[in-house]
């Protein structure tokens, strides 16, 4: 499970699909609608947010808003709960360089186009969810270091 800190616009089409499935998976485990992926480490910084299913449902609905604009028809109903007022977590700069350099990598064997597109940013933009803070990659990740 990948859900990604990075805004959607980087992600490929295969990379915007799976994220959507992923998250919505995300949900389903903090609803306590299913039995796998409870312990599934990316959860832990939605879990810690003031509205888990809140923070979820936005992750979700900035997918839905990336979809909607390249002209895929993600169903929005989906999303079972936005918060209100709007949550913001945040995520740090280390964290966030791990991810654009797996996402680049991942770019780079199945969209080259997309990879030399993004290859000039040192560091995305978070997904609308996410507001950057110095620090070191998040303990949650278990992810190898580029």
């Amino acid at each position: 499970m990948r859900i990604w800190s990075l805004h959607p616009r980087y992600l490929d089409r295969q990379g915007l699909t799976a994220c959507w499935r992923e998250t919505l998976l995300a949900q389903a485990v903090l609803e306590g609608a299913t039995r796998g992926y409870t312990r599934h480490p990316q959860l832990e910084r939605f879990r810690a947010a003031s509205d888990p299913l809140g923070a979820i449902g936005d992750h979700l609905a900035g997918i839905a808003e990336e979809a909607t604009a390249r002209g895929y028809r993600f169903d929005g109903s989906k999303v079972h709960r936005r918060s209100a007022p709007a949550v913001r977590l945040e995520v740090t700069d280390g964290q966030l360089a791990l991810e654009w350099e797996h996402l680049l990598r991942k770019l780079s064997v199945r969209s080259p186009e997309l990879a030399a597109r993004w290859s000039g940013i040192e560091l995305p933009d978070p997904h609308p969810l996410f507001t950057v803070v110095d620090g070191p990659v998040a303990t949650w990740e278990r992810a190898a270091a580029p």
